[in-house]
């Protein structure tokens, strides 16, 4: 299907999922963290259906997780531009049926999305607290996507704990040095960390990123902290990572 470009956009794929997506470099592009993130979501066949892609930039997990799940998916962006080029994504890809975007601040996430109904929330937030003294980037869409300006990690929780049934599950990609602060808020808002695993950019080196996995009411302690994933190997993507983006290891 042909859609509208802007003139500072450009189509790229992620070719281990088939999946085009719309990309500027003006405004947003996806990272590696979401295409992690998306590869540590665990869906649950038949039984999950309905996913929530919080903060969703252009869209990118939430069109990842879709060759994952037959699942509905809901993307909630704040940016108008940004939800604009999610939305052109999802008809580039014919996913109309299965994803939805919706503009709006996450706080109002239940006016689209009934509570307590949501099986899977998938999260690549803004990283960084908006500190006064925070140096910020002069581009506002990669200001707001990676500064907690429109919304902060408690109120990111607090909406995807809102949405998730007992029991399901929040899988969020976060920064190390923030590790604490994430798990103080899902505690705060009823979600148990289960799982953990760092992402270091060579063997040896100390981690830059960090998925983990939270369940609504479930047991306290009992997280388990699985093998890291090492994004480089050498000056070239390891093979775990060119399985990622490629969909094979060569």
């Amino acid at each position: 299907m042909q859609v509208k470009l802007h003139g500072d956009e450009r189509i790229d794929q992620l070719y281990s999922k088939g999946i085009q997506i719309i990309q500027s470099k003006e405004v947003f592009s996806f990272s590696l963290d979401a295409v992690l993130l998306a590869d540590f979501v665990q869906t649950t066949g038949h039984k999950t259906k309905q996913v929530v892609d919080m903060c969703a930039g252009n869209g990118a997990v939430g069109l990842f997780l879709s060759e994952k799940t037959a699942a509905h998916i809901t993307m909630i962006e704040i940016q108008p531009r940004l939800a604009d080029m999610a939305q052109r994504s999802i008809e580039l890809n014919g996913l109309g049926s299965q994803i939805d975007v919706v503009n709006d601040d996450l706080k109002n996430a239940s006016k689209y999305v009934k509570k307590d109904s949501v099986d899977i929330v998938a999260c690549n937030p803004p990283y960084f607290v908006n500190y006064e003294t925070s140096e910020k980037n002069p581009n506002k869409y990669l200001a707001i996507a990676r500064h907690e300006i429109m919304t902060n990690l408690d109120e990111i929780v607090n909406s995807a704990a809102g949405l998730l049934k007992m029991n399901a599950k929040l899988f969020m990609v976060y920064r190390p040095d923030r590790l604490t602060d994430l798990f103080v808020a899902l505690r705060t808002h009823r979600l148990e960390p289960k799982r953990l695993k760092f992402v270091r950019p060579r063997l040896g080196e100390n981690a830059n990123m960090v998925l983990v996995e939270a369940i609504k009411d479930g047991k306290p302690n009992g997280l388990k902290a699985e093998r890291d994933i090492i994004t480089y190997d050498g000056n070239e993507y390891t093979d775990e990572v060119k399985k990622m983006l490629y969909g094979t290891d060569k």
